[in-house]
């Protein structure tokens, strides 16, 4: 019989000057944005992973939109939870304000660091150093829009180490103002999942104020006359996209 191993790391965060909040992770099973993230728009974000019960990510929104602070969030979540010492919890309420746990019987190297805004953990990872340098990259970033500033932090994770045994997965989930997330993305399997994602995140950032003027005035038209508009490179063909991956 074979033991299937939990191991993800993730931070999650507010940005202070837009309000935006989010959270990026990566892990070593398949569709980490299934079960890990969750973002709510003016309300706050909340991380499950370890050996996840994605239920209280949703309850964890559920109290945040009571307007509970990160830290009562946290308690709740643990009082809830008859397993929590097989759960890693993190928390960023409307305000920035963080609160997170790791559970004892999650597995070494595992932990967490809760920084002005943010919260960067891990389980089952390769050292300390993984969440120092996902803190680190973050800290370091601050003038980067949120979703930029969460993807170099996975990356940061990735490249001290990550997970002894390497990731599948990777995701990030990112609200601004609008009631749908302003970036959602996923890479459900891949050999390299953060890599992936930072070229779909590269692909997908000029497009995020694309999105947000059509909202509002469909009348935009289509991305690559917007673009244009704009003065921004247009993407190339797809063809030429994938041959250039190969």
């Amino acid at each position: 019989m074979w033991e299937i191993e939990f191991n993800t790391f993730t931070i999650l965060a507010r940005c202070p000057l837009t309000g935006a909040l989010g959270v990026a992770t990566a892990t070593g099973e398949m569709a980490v944005g299934s079960r890990v993230p969750f973002v709510r728009s003016r309300i706050g974000a909340v991380a499950t992973q370890a050996l996840t019960n994605p239920g209280l990510g949703s309850f964890g929104l559920r109290l945040l939109e009571f307007g509970y602070p990160a830290a009562k969030v946290l308690g709740e979540l643990a009082a809830s939870d008859p397993h929590v010492e097989s759960r890693q919890l993190a928390v960023i309420d409307a305000q920035g304000r963080a609160a997170a746990r790791t559970g004892a019987q999650n597995r070494d190297w595992k932990g967490h660091h809760i920084g002005a805004g943010y919260v960067a953990m891990g389980n089952l990872l390769a050292g300390k150093r993984v969440v120092t340098a996902m803190a680190k990259a973050f800290e370091t970033s601050q003038a980067k829009d949120l979703w930029e500033r969460l993807t170099r932090a996975l990356e940061a994770g990735r490249d001290a180490g990550g997970q002894p045994d390497g990731q599948l997965s990777a995701a990030i989930r990112v609200a601004g103002d609008e009631v749908f997330p302003v970036v959602d993305l996923r890479v459900d399997e891949h050999a390299e999942p953060v890599g992936e994602l930072r070229r779909l995140m590269d692909l997908y950032a000029p497009r995020i104020p694309y999105y947000r003027a059509r909202a509002n005035d469909p009348s935009v038209g289509r991305f690559d006359d917007w673009a244009a508009r704009q003065g921004l490179v247009r993407r190339p063909p797809r063809s030429q996209a994938s041959l250039r991956r190969k």
